[in-house]
C-alpha cells in the first residue's frame, strides 16, 4: 500500500490559480502517478499522469491546457499546477497511481472555485 498525502488546495477565485502537492514513499515503485478528482454527486475522474520511467505526461480534455503535472524525485513528490481555474473545478483532488491502487486512496485536497 502506498502512502500518498495531497495538500495545497483552497478556496480561488475563478481565473486563479492553485499548485496540489502528493508526497509519496521513496520505498514504492510503480509505473505512472496521477491526479484524480471527484466533485459532488459525480464520478470520481482522472486528470493528469506522469510516467515513471520518462516522465511522458497524459491530459484529460477538461483540464488540457490549463493543468500541468510534474515531479520532484528528490522530494518524492508530484505536483499539480493549476491555472485558468473554473467553478466546475471545484472537487476534492486526489493523487493515486496509474491505475489507482484501491487501498492507497488518500483523504484529498478540497479545491473550490468561486467568486
Amino acid at each position: 500500500q502506498l502512502q500518498l498525502v495531497e495538500s495545497g488546495g483552497g478556496l480561488v477565485q475563478p481565473g486563479g490559480s492553485l499548485r496540489l502537492s502528493c508526497g509519496f514513499s521513496a520505498s514504492n515503485y510503480f509505473h505512472a502517478i496521477g491526479w484524480f478528482r471527484q466533485a459532488p454527486g459525480k464520478e470520481r475522474e482522472g486528470l493528469s499522469c506522469i510516467n515513471s520511467s520518462d516522465d511522458s505526461t497524459t491530459y484529460a480534455d477538461s483540464v488540457k491546457g490549463r493543468f500541468t503535472i510534474s515531479r520532484d524525485n528528490a522530494k518524492n513528490t508530484v505536483y499539480l499546477q493549476m491555472n485558468s481555474l473554473k467553478p466546475e473545478d471545484t472537487a476534492v483532488y486526489y493523487c493515486n497511481t496509474v491505475p489507482p491502487d484501491f487501498g492507497s486512496w488518500g483523504q484529498g485536497t478540497q479545491v473550490t472555485v468561486s467568486s
